[in-house]
């Protein structure tokens, strides 16, 4: 009995040293992830929360603390601001619907695995696997007034095409149209996950009960799509206010700041004038733009598919 009872008492304490070693075990897989989180990105998020009440400029190195002043500069004393504002919201408004719905209407034409969908496909996700910054310096050439490539192949039929880059309306239009094609393919690959694994047995009972092509894609495939279709909408909003690089690259905020998106103007702020205390409230609006924009979507998508629930 006592030998029994022994053993009955170390094996609830060998249980829990196996425990607390796989506890360990697995704090130790997750400690570089969290250590990276910590330095690279709540780190980073923090200080420019900082920063933000900071007249800092990092050309002259001179820091001090000024409270709120950015943000008065920011709502009152600088008109590029709202400019800026504008501009971002005209991208995103028009980026974000063309990438949407072409995606997913190309997605549902290229849903059957024949040899020529494979080709489409591999031509519609090529601009993916491309560097953005030789996409947008290519299309910066094939773009230029009459010397472009664009505007050679308008005028054989006897179209005068604009000044792409150097009108500010085309301009935004060109960058728009340009980042669109660029991420085309994501999308697509998306959606295509979501519409081959939709249950075909409800087609084909709308089938049966007669309901036509417009009906299912209205009744049936709209509604099943609500999840994947929230998601690339929140992932291409989030995307599009973060666009630098091509802005850079292609029109460098102009013509006549007519395509100084936001990112754009933190990056003028911060590493043309070197205003750091600026650039970082700057920052700090647009992370509250992003986050506000996210949680709305969530939720509309929320109601979306409980109303269809």
């Amino acid at each position: 009995m006592t030998e029994t009872a022994a053993l009955g008492h170390r094996a609830p304490s060998m249980r829990n040293r196996r425990r607390r070693s796989e506890r360990l075990f697995a704090y130790s897989c997750i400690a570089p992830q969290i250590l990276g989180f910590l330095c690279f990105v709540l780190g980073p998020l923090v200080m420019v929360v900082v920063y933000s009440f900071q007249d800092k400029n990092i050309l002259t190195g001179q820091t001090a603390f000024s409270g709120l002043s950015n943000y008065r500069t920011l709502f009152t004393k600088d008109p590029l601001f709202y400019k800026t504002l504008i501009n971002t919201l005209v991208f995103t408004v028009g980026l974000v619907p063309l990438s949407v719905i072409s995606s997913l209407l190309l997605a549902l034409a290229l849903r059957k695995d024949n040899k020529r969908n494979i080709i489409f496909r591999t031509i519609f996700f090529a601009p993916v696997v491309t560097s953005a910054v030789a996409w947008a310096i290519v299309w910066k050439f094939l773009l230029q007034g009459d010397q472009g490539i664009i505007n050679r192949s308008l005028a054989i039929v006897g179209i005068h095409g604009p000044n792409w880059l150097r009108e500010p309306a085309w301009a935004m239009v060109a960058v728009i149209v340009t980042r669109v094609i660029k991420n085309l393919g994501m999308n697509i690959i998306i959606f295509l996950a979501a519409v081959t694994n939709l249950p075909e047995e409800l087609y084909e009972a709308a089938r049966i009960d007669g309901a036509s092509k417009v009906q299912m894609f209205r009744k049936l495939t709209l509604p099943l799509l609500v999840p994947t279709t929230m998601m690339i909408t929140i992932l291409t909003v989030i995307g599009s206010l973060q666009v630098f690089d091509h802005i850079m690259l292609m029109t460098e905020g102009g013509p006549s700041n007519g395509t100084m998106v936001l990112v754009y103007y933190i990056y003028y702020q911060g590493f043309r004038f070197f205003e750091t205390g600026y650039a970082s409230a700057l920052s700090v609006i647009l992370f509250i733009i992003v986050l506000g924009l996210t949680l709305a979507q969530w939720a509309i998508g929320k109601r979306l598919s409980y109303q269809e629930g």
